[in-house]
């Protein structure tokens, strides 16, 4: 894929390196102390004076944003779902397309859908409307999944992106409020077809980069077919416990996953996501 030297999107929030309170309830702390170094008969005016340093020496700085290649990549591609939707939205849905915001963060990350670690992989929080991934991430694609490459990056981006749609046209809400209604198995089978339809998505985008852009090449495909293929839930339960629970899967197999994605891309026409719900081919 070639990244370089494009444009990088804006819509991004760096919470890498950012530090909390070492001392639990340090406005608390800093209280205390100042009380007990006038009760040591310290003068007022010089505890005020100091005050500001104390309730400091309880928070760590935050570290300043990385800007490697890896961020500058990433930031191109959000900018490339932003181009790309920016123009499909008015055509296919009559409407606006309304950016989302891309959180980077490492270990673990407060969102508005509540705490989350690295080890859930990248995700979309549809009440705040942000992408959150830990860039180590990629690592483990590689490593641990054989998918590497900047396009299998590229689509793991593009994918929660399609979540972002999903929510921008009610779809999320509306699966959501199927839910009491549903078995945990059902409702189980309709998040599947939700991760399909995000996969399908992801090709529409890739289709129009690769079309219109000029961007992407047959290799850059490849990879994110690897990588699509590679985070199945099938090949992901046999590799982790040895054996495949049907019931169990939360985003679909390799199959489907692959299948979802490559009808995106051979058809670039958004309009058609409703078959991920409606049928078991495409």
């Amino acid at each position: 894929m070639r990244w370089e030297g494009r444009r990088e999107s804006k819509n991004v929030e760096d919470r890498r390196g950012v530090g909390g309170p070492v001392l639990v309830g340090g406005g608390l702390i800093t209280l205390l102390l100042m009380v007990a170094m006038m009760f040591l008969g310290f003068d007022p005016q010089m505890v005020a004076q100091i005050a500001p340093d104390i309730a400091g020496a309880g928070q760590q700085a935050p570290a300043k944003p990385v800007n490697d290649e890896l961020t500058k990549m990433v930031k191109v591609v959000l900018a490339d779902n932003e181009d790309v939707w920016g123009r499909l939205f008015p055509k296919h849905f009559r409407g606006r397309y309304a950016p989302p915001t891309l959180v980077l963060f490492s270990g673990r990350v407060q969102s508005a859908c509540g705490m989350a670690s690295a080890a859930a992989g990248p995700f979309y929080c549809p009440l705040d409307k942000k992408v959150y991934i830990d860039l180590a991430f990629y690592d483990e694609l590689k490593r641990r999944f054989g998918a590497p490459g900047d396009f299998a990056q590229a689509y793991v981006i593009a994918h929660e992106i399609g979540h972002h749609v999903q929510n921008q046209l009610g779809i999320s809400n509306k699966v959501q409020s199927m839910r009491p209604r549903l078995s945990e198995r059902d409702y189980n089978k309709l998040s599947v077809r939700m991760e399909l339809q995000a996969d399908f998505l992801a090709g529409v985008w890739a289709h129009h980069v690769a079309r219109y852009a000029g961007i992407v090449d047959e290799e850059d495909i490849r990879e994110a077919v690897n990588a699509a293929a590679a985070i199945g839930d099938d090949r992901i339960q046999k590799q982790s416990q040895g054996y495949v629970v049907p019931d169990a899967f939360t985003h679909g197999t390799s199959e489907q996953r692959v299948r979802w994605f490559l009808y995106g891309l051979k058809t670039g026409d958004p309009e058609l996501m409703d078959r991920a719900f409606e049928v078991d081919e495409p």
